[in-house]
């Protein structure tokens, strides 16, 4: 049988036609932009369902289910997004309203979880009882499973991580809170440090990578210039990585974890310049246990069609019931 996932980013809608063994046949994507309200975000959702049906050669009936990851809080029963920090969607019966237009089973998760369950399954989790992913985007968000099951919490929204404060009194976030995570460890953040570094150190190599690539700041700027031995550079992914790290290790403390992945483009560096450092940060900053206990922290594997399979393999759970 063949499922669609699509996944609801800050800035794009990009949705695939995956088969049971979890690959993507077929992709399609549009500008987040372009969705001004729920009426709008419905439509979108009937329209890339049908385009990859066509697009995949397939007929209505050979479509299973349809899986939703939401940037934020849902209510899986309902199918219902209850609230998105970065995006205006509040008290949105999606799953109602979907099935105005197509019958199909509809599925809705938050985004992190649905990386989390394609990661556990086809990825970087492979084998780990209780795992995590960490995933820096737009926000920073998490994906929390044990023994296969999503840890939803009392209410559906754990797992929203990267608005704990690791800042008391930090910048402020959308979410109403100060010094949140996200804010300082997120894709969006790394550039925000970029930006800031460049307006201090106008003749760095930091700034003529950034001139380089048309004026555009990308979380890889300051990657690159410290590649090439910008101490500018260098400043700005320490700084990153510290703030990274004070979270990770937050979170590697409360669940304690066999496996902990990080997904996202910022994750897509070097183990050298990312992921060695942040291992060692976490291991000097984490509650001492034996080495063989420790918390293994990797890359994710699955990139960024991560939330496209997990939300497509929320359907297939379902139905195997």
């Amino acid at each position: 049988m063949n499922y669609i996932g699509i996944d609801i980013g800050g800035t794009n809608l990009k949705a695939g036609l995956v088969n049971d063994e979890g690959s993507i046949l077929a992709m399609e994507k549009r500008k987040i932009a372009e969705v001004s309200d729920q009426k709008a975000l419905v439509e979108a959702l009937v329209a890339l369902t049908q385009s990859l049906t066509e697009k995949g050669g397939l007929t209505p009936e050979q479509i299973r289910s349809v899986g939703v990851g939401v940037p934020g809080a849902v209510e899986i029963h309902s199918g219902a997004v209850l609230y998105t920090c970065n995006l205006p969607l509040r008290n949105v019966p999606l799953r109602k309203l979907f099935h105005r237009y197509l019958p199909y089973p509809l599925y809705v998760e938050n985004d992190a979880n649905c990386a989390a369950l394609a990661e556990y399954y086809a990825g970087a989790g492979k084998g780990s009882k209780r795992f995590v992913t960490i995933t820096l985007g737009t926000g920073v968000g998490a994906g929390i499973l044990h023994n296969g099951q999503i840890y939803h919490g009392a209410n559906g929204m754990a797992g929203e991580v990267g608005h704990m404060s690791i800042v008391y009194h930090g910048e402020p976030c959308p979410c109403g809170r100060r010094g949140c995570w996200e804010r300082y460890a997120s894709a969006s953040a790394l550039k925000r440090l970029t930006a800031r570094a460049m307006e201090e150190h106008p003749g760095s190599i930091l700034c003529r990578v950034v001139a380089e690539n048309n004026g555009k700041v990308s979380g890889q700027s300051a990657f690159i210039a410290a590649r090439e031995g910008d101490p500018v550079g260098q400043s700005v992914c320490d700084e990153y990585i510290g703030y990274l790290a004070a979270g990770v290790t937050n979170v590697v403390n409360i669940f304690q974890p066999d496996t902990l992945a990080i997904g996202g483009g910022v994750s897509n560096e070097s183990d050298e310049q990312l992921l060695l450092p942040l291992q060692r940060l976490v291991e000097q900053e984490s509650i001492p246990c034996n080495r063989d206990k420790r918390t293994r922290i990797v890359k994710a594997q699955l990139g960024n069609n991560a939330g496209i399979i997990g939300a497509a393999l929320l359907g297939k759970r379902k139905l195997r019931k």
